[in-house]
């Protein structure tokens, strides 16, 4: 019995010592990944302005085109008056003339105002290019540290791992079951020090002739209150 509740809380401690490392691993893998995710969120914003900037372009550049043609059509105008004969005809001419340049003039107008948002677009980009060279610079260089840290906890975990195996091997399955469960159902503590008539994994007192039974028993026994395995120190120790 001794020599399995040894190794039982060998087994214990590794196991404690890798669910703390599989812990600080899983920090440094969502901490990665919410790095990820932000640069992410800031390349799809940076992408999101480039794409409205270049629909601003087009707009702007149908309007360039459409008052190139309506200022053709006032030159075109303004040639014809000095070959027309009648005064209605004369009148007539002006006056397309007078709406074709106010149409001139609210495209212009559209295209100030397209160019006036364009300018706010690239300003924003650019700051929001800034932030996101200055991201992926922190996330190399963080990325970095946290890659060789995965790295070497993969590394001990490996080493870990095998330890663990070699202190299950030479425990009967019965007891590797009972004992994996108390791990799972009891928050990482599954054998405990019996003390002063006391289970100190629950803290609850223990029957007086099961407490004295683990000092002679053969037998691994459990607390009756939380079902931990029990060791007892010896008192010459």
């Amino acid at each position: 019995m001794q020599a399995k509740m040894q190794l039982l809380k060998a087994l214990q401690e590794l196991d404690q010592e890798l669910s703390q490392i599989r812990q600080q691993q899983s920090g440094l893998e969502q901490e990665q990944a919410a790095m990820a995710a932000e640069e992410g969120r800031v390349q799809d914003m940076v992408d999101s302005l480039l794409r409205d900037l270049e629909g601003l372009e087009s707009e702007r550049n149908a309007l360039r085109q459409s008052l190139g043609q309506e200022q053709e059509q006032v030159q075109r105008s303004e040639g014809r008056l000095s070959e027309i004969k009648t005064q209605k005809e004369y009148l007539a001419v002006l006056k397309e003339i007078d709406t074709a340049k106010k149409v001139n003039k609210d495209l212009l107008d559209k295209i100030q105002e397209k160019e006036s948002q364009m300018a706010a677009l690239r300003q924003e980009m650019d700051e929001k290019q800034s932030e996101l060279d200055g991201l992926r610079a922190q996330l190399a260089e963080r990325g970095s540290e946290i890659s060789a840290a995965l790295q070497a906890f993969g590394k001990v975990l490996e080493e870990k791992d095998a330890e663990r195996q070699a202190h299950l091997e030479p425990l009967p399955s019965t007891l590797r079951k009972r004992y994996q469960q108390l791990m799972d159902r009891r928050g990482g503590i599954a054998v405990v020090e019996a003390k002063d008539g006391t289970c100190t994994g629950c803290h609850m007192h223990l029957p007086p002739q099961l407490f004295n039974s683990l000092y002679r028993t053969t037998d691994i026994q459990s607390c009756p209150h939380c079902s931990r395995l029990l060791f007892v120190v010896p008192i010459s120790e």
